[in-house]
């Protein structure tokens, strides 16, 4: 649910002051003592090798805020920092742009930049080129900042690229074998730190870790595999299922009537006016007998219907999910169903070229194609075994009808594992086709923007779900694939739509 009367009710039923795991709240920081150390390599290589530096990490690791952190632990006299934020697929000459009106150079052509560079370098100004979201960086703009990394004797900038771990499979094949790049990955939080991570977003929204049981905090670590855009996702789930289930309570209790309490005192009053009048015709009139009354309530069918509709709990179908980046100065009290959740994309194998210039030119939905058995062709013959779940997909599902039907299709009571979401779909398409049988994709709306979620299998249980995540390959593994149910996945197909 996206209303803001939803919203409300989740944080006037905790207390909240305001959302406390939006993918941004104003003043919030969170950094681990395990990324210390990456913080200080990153530092230190600036300094001693004349490496491109890449961070990777799923969607929702942190790797904005390790950049944040470097800019702002760097001594502000010496170094002048660019920063370059992707919103779309950027070309070479966008970055170039980009760069020459930082440095406040005339020209935007690489020999000129480069001239620029070297002159602040004779006067002791270093240059950090720093690029979130790299991912979407077309091969041509990675080549041109590999060759800025590389610079020449009189001076170069110091590149560090942020993104997922499909770029460093792009970078591999630009370098050729030559030593031209340095890779540190981030790692997810251990369960301790989701624990801190959980207490210091709570208490920045005027409440505290009681919220949480010891179990939910440990199956918030377990399946958000300890990132902690996950972690935001996983939290709110946790607490929306509480309160939903709290509420349900409530009402079953509720003098078994399926009507809200300000209908039942309506027709109390309704019945005791009925009463009065009754008794007072027959205290002025004892010679008449008594006669039956009928009640002037016109609530039956379709009126109490109406009724009941209108006065439904705003909180009863809300829809927990939720990611990542941009606003800076997010509205505090927008409505949860907007939030990002934060997905995981990480995969060594190398990903296509998005052929399109800018996110917007990317159609959000694509027919989909899914195996479908043929009937048999003698009435006689016996039926063909119905297929697991997982195994009907022998082609590459795209996130069009058919793959949102067969999503719709599942029991919502099932599960699935979410391997990784991108932003671009020829990501998700090239990596559903690579793995094969069931694999799929779904489109969901993050920040705004479409994300493809890639899926795999689907589960009468949790623990056949985590069972299955131990047969994955190494490199989807390796981004921390979570288990979900298919409720949770419908409502987003849901709310996209």
């Amino acid at each position: 649910m996206t209303s803001l009367s939803a919203d409300d009710s989740f944080l006037n039923h905790y207390g909240f002051n305001h959302d406390p795991f939006a993918t941004r709240v104003p003043g919030f920081k969170f950094f681990p003592a395990q990324r210390k150390p990456v913080l200080g390599q990153l530092h230190h290589l600036a300094r001693y090798s004349q490496l491109l530096l890449v961070v990777t990490g799923p969607e929702g690791s942190g790797k904005t805020l390790v950049r944040q952190a470097l800019v702002a632990s760097s001594n502000k006299q010496s170094v002048q920092s660019v920063v370059i934020s992707p919103q779309e697929t950027t070309d070479s000459s966008i970055v170039l742009q980009q760069i020459a009106q930082a440095l406040g150079s005339s020209s935007t052509d690489f020999d000129s930049i480069m001239a620029q560079i070297i002159q602040l370098a004779l006067t002791g100004q270093e240059v950090y080129l720093l690029v979130d979201d790299a991912e979407r960086l077309t091969g041509a703009a990675v080549e041109t900042l590999l060759r800025l990394a590389q610079g020449n004797p009189e001076g170069r900038p110091h590149v560090f690229l942020f993104g997922e771990h499909s770029l460093v499979a792009r970078l591999e094949a630009l370098v050729e074998g030559e030593e031209r790049f340095h890779v540190i990955a981030l790692q997810p939080y251990e369960e301790e730190e989701t624990r801190e991570y959980l207490t210091l977003r709570l208490e920045g929204a005027g409440s505290g870790l009681d919220c949480f049981s010891e179990e939910q905090i440990v199956r918030i670590h377990e399946n958000s595999g300890g990132w902690p855009g996950a972690i935001n996702q996983a939290a709110r789930d946790e607490l929306v299922d509480a309160m939903q289930h709290s509420k349900g309570g409530r009402k079953s209790a509720g003098w078994g009537l399926p009507l809200p309490m300000k209908h039942i005192w309506a027709l109390a009053a309704v019945l005791c006016v009925v009463v009065i009048a009754f008794l007072m015709r027959d205290a002025g009139d004892q010679s008449v007998a008594p006669s039956t009354t009928s009640l002037p309530l016109d609530m039956g069918s379709a009126e109490v219907s109406a009724e009941i509709g209108k006065a439904e709990d705003p909180a009863g179908d809300f829809a927990p999910n939720g990611a990542q980046v941009q606003p800076e100065q997010p509205v505090i009290r927008e409505p949860l169903a907007a939030a990002g959740s934060a997905e995981v994309d990480e995969s060594s194998e190398p990903v296509p070229e998005a052929p399109v210039t800018s996110r917007q030119e990317v159609a959000p939905a694509q027919e989909g194609s899914a195996a479908v058995q043929s009937p048999p062709s003698e009435p006689v013959a016996p039926a063909e075994a119905p297929r697991e779940p997982e195994r009907q997909a022998a082609k590459p599902a795209a996130a069009g009808a058919s793959a949102a039907a067969w999503y719709a299709s599942q029991p919502g009571t099932n599960y699935l594992i979410q391997v990784l979401g991108t932003r671009t779909q020829n990501n998700a398409e090239a990596l559903v086709k690579l793995h094969g049988d069931g694999y799929r994709y779904f489109v969901k709306q993050h920040e705004g923007k479409p994300l493809y979620v890639i899926t795999h299998g689907a589960f009468s249980s949790r623990n056949a779900a985590l069972e299955a995540i131990k047969a994955l390959p190494a490199s989807l593994k390796a981004g921390k694939p979570w288990v979900r149910s298919f409720a949770s996945v419908q409502q987003e197909i849901a709310q996209a739509r």
